[in-house]
């Protein structure tokens, strides 16, 4: 089998394994308890908050380690929110669990701005402007896209916020770019971001939301007040544990380079096949858009998967949905939608593993082609 929906989930580090092991039958202590046992594991979660507060490079804040990243999301978005006459802004390129919050708002009585798209995917930066005054309350951004891997600069971003509505939050969903692009919190003026496990060869269940100032938020969940009251219950400690061993052992720069061979390789072979358009939005090496003309992408898919290849369609949260929003807002027609899938990499790949999915690739789309002219 040859994995190219690693957008959708990635294949658990054999490490991981027996770190889970270890705290779910060994140090399975309750941290909120006052064993002596218990207290250990309390200091173990304050250590791993730390590490990953490093790792995102910020200089402040706190980590609220949540379920996944729609929790994240919506932790920092839902916990945003305030009654009086504020304003929310969302970009179209949105993750489903935002998005579909911001239009839950709207039904809500909110007044929100959905940012359009440019061209190259990433959020229009003078519409951005356009939208933004004294009573914005909340500008929540996706770093990476999920279904392009366009890369929003938020740099610029922050520079608009802090001229127009200093006072605003920024929220930024960085679950394909967390351990995945090179970048840092530090010099950034972002207030929440969100980041998830099994993006990055952790297990499924756990996931964090950077909080940059608690204050800025309310909570969800109500309880016994764990992580500074914003998420209360017992955390998942083996979760945690197993998130922070994937982390160490990713080398960001490294598998940067890595999967943009495994990209270039790619789409040197394909663009050599008549009938298929590739669509590579200059961003995230880990992710591609790959149309074939004539044959729908759902199609390709299944006969892709007989033959041991497993692509996607986009966000495994809605691609069971007809069409693709993400693209819509870009500007791609109905029929190039239809026959597009999403290709993308995980760093522990190689490139004889992506040239022969690029030759299987080209086989199922020939023999479909010639089944269906």
């Amino acid at each position: 089998m040859i994995y190219l929906d690693n957008a959708g989930t990635t294949k658990m580090f054999d490490e991981c394994v027996e770190v889970g092991r270890k705290f779910s039958c060994e140090n399975f202590f309750n941290p909120s308890a006052l064993s002596v046992e218990a207290l250990e594991i309390s200091r173990l979660l304050n250590e791993t908050e730390k590490f990953f507060l490093n790792k995102l490079g910020a200089l402040q804040g706190n980590v609220i380690f949540t379920g996944c990243a729609t929790e994240s999301n919506n932790l920092a978005v839902r916990g945003s929110l305030r009654t009086g006459d504020w304003e929310y802004v969302f970009s179209a390129g949105e993750h489903p669990s935002v998005y579909n919050q911001a239009k839950k708002f709207e039904l809500e009585g909110f007044k929100v701005h959905v940012v359009p798209l440019n061209e190259d995917g990433q959020i229009d930066l003078q519409k951005l402007q356009s939208v933004l005054n004294e009573k914005t309350r909340l500008i929540s951004v996706i770093h990476v896209s999920n279904e392009t891997g366009a890369v929003n600069d938020l740099h610029k971003i922050c520079q608009i916020k802090k001229k127009i509505c200093p006072k605003a939050i920024i929220h930024v969903d960085g679950v394909q770019s967390f351990m995945k692009i090179p970048f840092s919190l530090a010099g950034l003026d972002v207030d929440l971001y969100s980041f998830s496990g099994h993006k990055l060869h952790a297990p499924k269940g756990v996931a964090g939301l950077y909080v940059k100032n608690k204050s800025a938020l309310k909570e969800l969940f109500y309880g016994g007040g764990q992580q500074y009251g914003l998420r209360s219950g017992t955390e998942n400690v083996a979760g945690i544990m197993q998130f922070k061993k994937a982390v160490e052992l990713i080398d960001v720069r490294l598998n940067f380079d890595k999967v943009k061979l495994m990209k270039e390789k790619m789409i040197c072979q394909l663009s050599k096949v008549n009938g298929v358009k590739i669509f590579d939005f200059a961003g995230s090496p880990y992710i591609l858009n790959v149309v074939f003309d004539g044959v729908k992408g759902e199609t390709m898919l299944h006969a892709l998967n007989e033959k041991g290849v497993i692509v996607g369609l986009g966000s495994a949260c809605s691609s069971k949905k007809a069409g693709n929003r993400v693209l819509e807002n870009i500007g791609f027609d109905k029929d190039v939608i239809i026959s597009s899938v999403r290709i993308s990499f995980n760093a522990y790949q190689t490139l004889e593993e992506i040239e022969k999915a690029c030759e299987i690739i080209e086989e199922v789309y020939k023999n479909i082609k010639e089944r269906v002219s």
